[in-house]
């Protein structure tokens, strides 16, 4: 493992509306220059239209805030992680309550939670729900959070023998949750409160389930074919591969993924000439007018540090 001081985080954040009529989900990451401290924030909102895109932004919006404040003193912060935590994710979970008595339209929102805390190599999270947190290392891919939804103790069914295998995938009730932030009292909390060491070449992948309509084995064959390439290309390439999986009730897709690396590895790295814009097509036969997802990349070196984020949009055009 590289001296403490020369590891970099090469960070990408990604959205895609899927098959929705409306983007629920929300993500923002921090990893600023000269900080040992780097976060990212991902939430899945619930409620369709009764406010899911709120719930999701209040999330994100207060743990962002709350940590932010807190990391202008990253020591302290590391040595508190866990009330910290807790204390974030009960003002964000108030937050929600308040806006659901202020607007009576908006009951029965709520949102998951899946926040991803690095001091150096220092791994620690909280997660709500089931919007999964994994680590792909030495070619294999490990899911570190809970899943906070009834799918785990479906498959725990199945392992045991009580049910056979298709029932536990076609069963109604995977993907309902047993926990999620929605104002009231939050069933389960995943705390990770010690630290998990990270190594050079690890990539951590922060997402909502929008990108499990690709199983692990899919993801992993991803980020094994692009284990030397970018963050951005690493991301634009999940992005592709969710779309090539032609899931015709896509649920909105958000990701945050993360590689570990040198500083040396990362300045030896070239930029991406042609890095502005990537698009994929959709041509439907049934449509009047061809949708390109157009993802646009606004990218930010900071002394070894990069930071990408990929905004795609739906943009239409002309047949």
């Amino acid at each position: 493992m590289p001296n403490l001081d020369d590891v970099c985080f090469d960070v990408v954040t990604g959205l895609n509306i899927g098959k929705r009529e409306r983007q629920e989900d929300a993500v923002i990451a921090d990893f600023p220059l000269g900080s040992p401290l780097g976060f990212a924030v991902l939430s899945d909102g619930m409620g369709g239209h009764a406010s899911g895109d709120v719930a999701s932004g209040i999330v994100v919006t207060e743990l962002f805030s709350e940590l932010k404040m807190l990391a202008e003193n990253p020591e302290a912060l590391e040595a508190n992680i866990g009330d910290a935590l807790q204390v974030a994710v009960a003002g964000a979970n108030d937050c929600i309550r308040l806006y659901e008595k202020e607007n009576p339209n908006a009951r029965g929102m709520g949102a998951t939670l899946v926040a991803p805390i690095l001091f150096g190599n220092r791994l620690y999270w909280v997660s709500i729900g089931d919007s999964p947190l994994f680590l792909f290392r030495g070619g294999r891919l490990f899911r570190l959070n809970e899943d906070h939804s009834y799918a785990a103790q479906i498959d725990e069914l199945h392992a045991r023998g009580v049910i056979p295998l298709e029932e536990a995938l076609n069963h109604p009730d995977r993907s309902c949750l047993i926990s999620v932030m929605s104002g009231g009292q939050i069933a389960k909390v995943d705390y990770r409160t010690e630290p998990m060491r990270l190594q050079e070449g690890d990539i951590l992948l922060a997402a909502s389930d929008g990108l499990l309509s690709l199983t692990e084995k899919e993801i992993s064959e991803v980020l094994s074919d692009q284990s030397d390439a970018s963050s951005q290309q690493v991301g634009a390439a999940l992005m592709q591969a969710v779309h090539a999986a032609g899931d015709p009730e896509q649920d909105n897709l958000s990701i945050c993924l993360i590689k570990v690396q040198s500083r040396e590895a990362m300045l030896a790295r070239k930029p991406d000439e042609d890095a502005e814009v990537c698009a994929v097509e959709d041509r439907s036969e049934d449509e009047s007018q061809v949708a390109s997802e157009v993802m646009h990349i606004d990218r930010t070196a900071r002394a070894g540090r990069v930071h990408t984020v990929l905004s795609l949009s739906r943009k239409v055009r002309n047949a």
